[in-house]
Parts: structure tokens; sequence; C-alpha cells
């Protein structure tokens, strides 16, 4: 729409959101994916209202723009090579004002010749007789391109493909209204793929050691965030594949029931694929602990070829600066909407496709030649000389594509490295970070930190079983697997005292518990008794350590500091079931608490 923005679209998907939770009021809060460009407005519109929406997913989403592998990530530098974000202003105002889609999904398209130029068209003409409804399918979805107006697209190119701004909270849409996503208090999901070359991992994951300079950090900050990698697959393959979404995407919907009760912090997810003896395939969803420093494993050089791109951020406010006063003038006087239009369906993406369709009135023939040809077709078979002679020629036009493909994507990065590596632009850089630096964070320092900790010894038997819970899942090695979370749930849920909290409750308890078991472990231990004094209260604790020790895969140290916890909580020291317990202090309990 005319003089839309961004703003206007994060405020439109908060109606959107709210709208589906006021039409479904017995479920909880929807959960929203964002694939690709969809996972940085999800992560947008969940930091501008944390409270309208469930858990985020975000699918081969690029967070950090920056981030790569030398020779793996080549979309990464062409802003750079391009000179920054002119010449998307440029694109606008030879659009009259609106920037063409298309433009973006042929950057894409530019990363492997061989699919785009010969490889997909070669596998349609090779398999005319069920590949073109897929075929057809696929390219109406991929050639339904949208336009942005310039506002847009300017914030999109500013903000992150060369500013980088989001992770830093230096991403704005208007007045006072910063992006600041540890705002985010929903559990994040982020799924990648070691074979994407558009989205690497280190883009997807990468946001988390920007936003957070330490796990404790995240836990601090009540978040738990899950990441997901995949080894192989490619970006489309992410979101469309059939396989991927069979075992990966039905895991991810397997882990948002259980993610409730996942304490904050960082955690890898591992998918076991197990062959059952009547060949039923099943999968065992296990969830490892993990530091922020573990993300540096993703890259090679520990994120400093990074920083050349904030040579690339300053240049590119220059040259957008010098576009505007000596160019751009010009080039809106000289473009008017009809121009713009015919520029648009001229555009080489559109042309590939309505040139050879009924809008192509020189293409009259091609009906009645093709029914002629479908009267007297007779097939080859995959023996004959002359289609294994088609099919080497095809690989060998593949392989000199790709072999161009690597030559051009190596010369890039040289010439991005040569151009931006110097020490003048390395100066540059470096007044930049200046600017951005920031002081080593100390999450005791939080209010709402310190006003746990002060509490410690406050409570009731609700904050004592989960804190139980706590620190023998802080004794082990990390894992935690949904089967044991479910059967976790089946155990307190049903006649427990946490059955009447609801999600979000349960959530503001397994992060103030996390607090107390993260950082003072010790008076943790102690405030137990204080927590848990009536008979009834210290059977159910000792009924939660008898099913743990059943688990096969605690060791040793957790089954000391079950016994040791035991001694702690001794039965003949409570108090009768008929007297009620008495609070210890003022602590509101959970329920209390997540309402105010």
């Amino acid at each position: 729409m005319p003089g839309q923005t961004l703003a206007d679209i994060t405020d439109a998907e908060a109606e959107f959101i709210r709208i589906v939770a006021e039409r479904h009021p017995q479920s909880q809060k929807p959960i929203i994916v964002g694939n690709c460009q969809g996972g940085w407005a999800v992560m947008m519109l969940a930091a501008a209202r944390p409270d309208i929406a469930g858990p985020l997913v975000i699918n081969g989403a690029p967070m950090s723009y920056w981030s790569g592998n030398d020779g793996d990530s080549p979309m990464r530098y062409t802003g750079g090579l391009l000179g920054g974000a002119w010449l998307s202003l440029l694109a606008s105002d030879l659009g009259a004002g609106k920037f063409d889609g298309a433009h973006l999904v042929r950057n894409f398209e530019y990363l492997n010749p061989a699919n785009t130029l010969w490889h997909k068209w070669y596998q349609l003409y090779a398999n005319i007789d069920t590949e073109p409804e897929r075929f057809l399918e696929f390219e109406r979805w991929w050639g339904g391109f949208y336009l942005f107006n310039e506002e847009e697209i300017r914030w999109i190119v500013n903000n992150l493909f060369v500013g980088n701004k989001l992770s830093s909270g230096e991403a704005r849409l208007g007045p006072g209204r910063y992006f600041d996503l540890k705002a985010i208090k929903q559990p994040i999901i982020v799924f990648a793929s070691m074979g994407d070359n558009i989205t690497p991992p280190q883009q997807a994951f990468n946001w988390i050691a920007d936003v957070y300079s330490s796990t404790e950090e995240i836990k601090a900050n009540g978040q738990t965030i899950i990441g997901l990698l995949h080894d192989d697959v490619g970006h489309l393959g992410i979101f469309v594949s059939g396989q991927v979404v069979k075992k990966e995407h039905a895991q991810i919907v397997e882990v948002l029931k259980y993610i409730h009760q996942l304490p904050p912090g960082l955690y890898g997810m591992h998918i076991e694929e197990h062959v059952q003896k009547d060949g039923e395939v099943t999968y065992e969803v296990t969830l490892k602990e993990r530091k922020v420093e573990d993300l540096r494993t993703l890259g090679k050089n520990d994120r400093v070829d990074e920083k050349p791109f904030q040579a690339v951020a300053a240049l590119s406010e220059l040259s957008e600066r010098a576009y505007s006063l000596l160019v751009r003038p010009f080039v809106q006087d000289l473009t008017p909407e009809w121009l713009a239009k015919a520029l648009r369906d001229f555009h080489p993406l559109r042309v590939q496709y309505w040139a050879l369709s009924d809008k192509n009135p020189l293409l009259w023939p091609l009906p009645h030649l093709a029914a002629m040809a479908r009267s007297g077709r007779r097939p080859r078979s995959p023996d004959n000389d002359h289609v294994r002679a088609e099919s080497l020629l095809a690989d060998l036009i593949v392989a000199q594509l790709d072999l161009y493909r690597d030559l051009r994507d190596a010369a890039s990065e040289a010439a991005f490295f040569h151009v931006y590596g110097n020490l003048l632009s390395l100066q540059m850089a470096d007044e930049r970070e200046e600017m951005r630096r920031k002081g080593k964070f100390d999450p005791r320092t939080i209010p709402a930190v310190r006003e746990v900790l002060d509490t410690i010894d406050e409570g009731s038997a609700v904050e004592g079983l989960a804190r139980i819970a706590m620190l023998i899942g802080k004794a082990g090695s990390g894992h935690r697997r949904l089967s044991q979370m479910q059967k976790t749930r089946e155990l307190l849920s049903p006649e427990g005292q946490i059955a009447h909290l609801s999600e979000d409750e349960r959530r503001r308890l397994l992060q103030e518990e996390t607090i107390v078991v993260e950082f003072e472990p010790e008076r943790a231990k102690r405030s137990l008794p204080k927590l848990l004094r009536s008979a009834a209260d210290r059977r159910r604790a000792h009924a939660l350590l008898d099913w743990t020790e059943t688990q096969p895969d605690l060791d040793d140290r957790q089954r000391r500091l079950a016994a040791e916890l035991r001694t702690l909580l001794p039965l003949a020291g409570a108090r009768g079931a008929s007297a009620p317990a008495k609070r210890a202090g003022k602590r509101k309990p959970a329920r209390a608490r997540a309402r105010a």
C-alpha cells in the first residue's frame, strides 16, 4: 500500500495474532513459525509485543547477517561488492517508488547457476511424463514476486542486510520503537542446516552470542533457546522437503508440547532414529544443555572475518548519501509509472515465464505442434545410446557451470576482503566497534534476579518440588529426553500442587528456580526443609526422588545428591498432614507472582 512501512506490517501482524488468540480462548497462546526472512519478522514482532504469542520457531532464518564461513557463504559479500544500500534506492527509483522482489530472487538463483540455467530445465524435459505438475507448482510459488515500498526495502537493507542492527538492539521502526531481543520471553526453537549456503548456521545462531554475553545471562533473563542443526539439507529443503517435515519438523512439534517444562537455558536438540522390528521408524529426542561459547565451533575464524563488514556498513552510509544528493533527483524525474511497470514486466525472471505462454503471440503454432508430438511420440529406452550420451552431456554442462560458480565465488570473496580488509577499512570498523562496545554483563545486577535470591528461603511446596528437580538436573550431564519430561508431567500434574498453575505461571516458576539453583546451589539445598514442611509435602518429594532414582541414565553424582536430599527432608520431623503449613516470609506463591 502507498506509504506502508514495516512498522505498519508489524502492527498488522500483532493484530492478526491477537484475533487468532481471541477466537481460541481455550487454547494456549499461538505458536508462531517464521521461515527464512520471516524469522526476523517473527522475532521483531515478539520483541515489540512479548505478551502476545507463545513459543517461536524460526527455520533457516538469518539473524546475524555478517556471519558465515569463508568459502561457504557467498551471499554475505553481496552488499559490500555492490557498494552498500544505494543500489536498493536506485532499484526503488526505477520502480517509481516500488522495489521489485524479483531482484532478491534473482540473487538467490545466481548462487547456483547450474540449476538455474540448465539442471532444472533438463530434469523437466527428461522426465516430461511425470515432472510438469511438480515443476509448475514450485515455479508458481517461487515466481510469486512481491513488491516493497521504498521505505520497507530501505529499512531492511540498512538495518539487516548491510547494517546487521537487529541483534545489537540498534534497529528501530520509528521514534522510540527499538527492538530489544532480550525482551522476548517466549521459548525459541532455531532450526538451521550445514548444507544451507543462503542462511548458513552462523547467521541463524550467532545472534544468541550477540544478544547474550553468557549462558548465565540467558538463564537470568528467563529465556529458553533450543537449537537444531541438520547435516546437509539445502535452504529450500528446510521448509519444503518431505523428509525434513516427517523427521525434524514433526519432532519440533513434540518438543513444543513440553517446552514450558524446560528450565531456562541454551539447549541442543538431537534426534535419534530407531527402526522397529516391523519396519516402523520412531524417533527419540534428547535436549542437551549447551553454552554460548559452544557457538564458536560453527565458525572457522572465531568471527574475526566479520570485522570488514563494519567497514561495509560505514561505506554504505556514505554511498547512500552521495546517491541521494547527486543522482536520485534525476532518476526519479526520468522514471514515470508506465516505465516502471514496463521494467518490471521485462525483468528476466518474468520474461522466462510469459515468453513461453499464451501471452507471447509468436507462439501461436505451439499448441498444434505439441498435439502432433503427443500423437506420434515414441519414448526412448533409458538404455538407448543417445539417451546415455545426452545424460553425459548434461552432467558435463552442470560440472562446467559448477566450476564457473566456484571460481566466481572465490574471486568475489577475495575481492571483498582485498577492498574492505585493508588498514583504512579496519580503522573505520574499529571506530564503529568502539561506539557499540558493551561492558561485561553481571546477571546478579538484574532486579528480578536480586529479588529471587533475596527470598530464597520463602515459598511453598511448589517451589520446593521444582527446586529438587532443578538441583538433580543441574548435577547431571545436561541431557533431557522428551519421554522423561512426559513422565515428570504425569507424575506431578494430576494431583500435585502445580496442577492448578497455567503454562505462564509454570514458566515463571521454572525461571525463578533456575536462578536459585544456578547462582546459589548450596543455599537452594538448605532451603528445602523450610519449603517442604508438612508430611504430605515431603512424601511427595520422596516420591519424586524415588522415580528419579529409577531412571537408567542417572549418574553417580545425581544419585549421591538424591540421597543427600533425602537426609535433608526426613519424614519423621515433618509436620502432620492435618496441620496446615504456614508460608515462610512474605514471598508470594508462583501463581500470584505470575499474575502480578
